[in-house]
């Protein structure tokens, strides 16, 4: 479990399947109002806490995005309860009383890989990596001084994509940013053919 803070009442938390594994839960259980949810999510907010002083004590929402062979990404947005949609509140009125907070949970997921590298060079490496598993495809893309590398997970068969999410883990980040927001914002650098294209011209 891996928390990060994104800003004064935003925090983002990577879980991975291993970690989920661990509780018992699966990850169909997300979806779920169950009893060993809300205790990973008590965890959750314990470790933020610990780590970056983020504490909640009112309704909060929170978004979980399930990331293919990865695990999940969990976004915690503290607000206030005129801030979040009517049928939020109805929800929250159902919750025990006993809570300290209150939760709107909006989930999704999605079939891509998209991966944040800080460094330009941590990118090349990655995809001479997957050149070598015999991956040619992919799309980089330059945003807000990093580098993302995206590719389609449905192109993929199952022990492809962990040995993929195996090599990009070890340079970079799984990142909740879309293939639509890295389309339209970012900077395109290579498309559909990056680990062949960006391997040949930096060795």
């Amino acid at each position: 479990m891996r928390v990060e803070r994104l800003g004064q009442d935003k925090i983002r938390i990577f879980l991975t399947f291993d970690d989920l594994m661990e509780r018992g839960i699966e990850k169909e259980d997300m979806w779920r109002d169950i009893p060993k949810v809300h205790e990973l999510f008590n965890e959750m907010m314990e470790q933020a806490y610990d780590e970056v002083g983020f504490e909640i004590n009112g309704p909060v929402a929170v978004e979980v995005f399930a990331l293919p062979a990865q695990g999940m990404v969990v976004i915690v947005t503290r607000g206030h309860r005129d801030q979040l949609p009517e049928e939020a509140e109805a929800e929250q009125d159902t919750l025990i009383e006993e809570e300290l907070y209150e939760m709107e949970v909006t989930l999704e997921e999605n079939d891509w890989i998209v991966y944040r590298f800080r460094d330009f060079e941590n990118l090349i490496a990655a995809l001479h990596h997957l050149r070598k598993l015999g991956y040619h495809g992919g799309s980089v893309y330059a945003y807000q001084e990093n580098y993302y590398f995206y590719a389609p997970g449905d192109e993929l068969n199952e022990e492809y994509l962990h040995a993929m999410v195996a090599i990009l883990s070890e340079y970079g980040e799984a990142s909740t940013l879309t293939p639509y927001v890295l389309e339209e914002y970012a900077k395109r650098i290579a498309q559909d053919t990056a680990v062949v294209t960006l391997t040949h011209y930096f060795r």
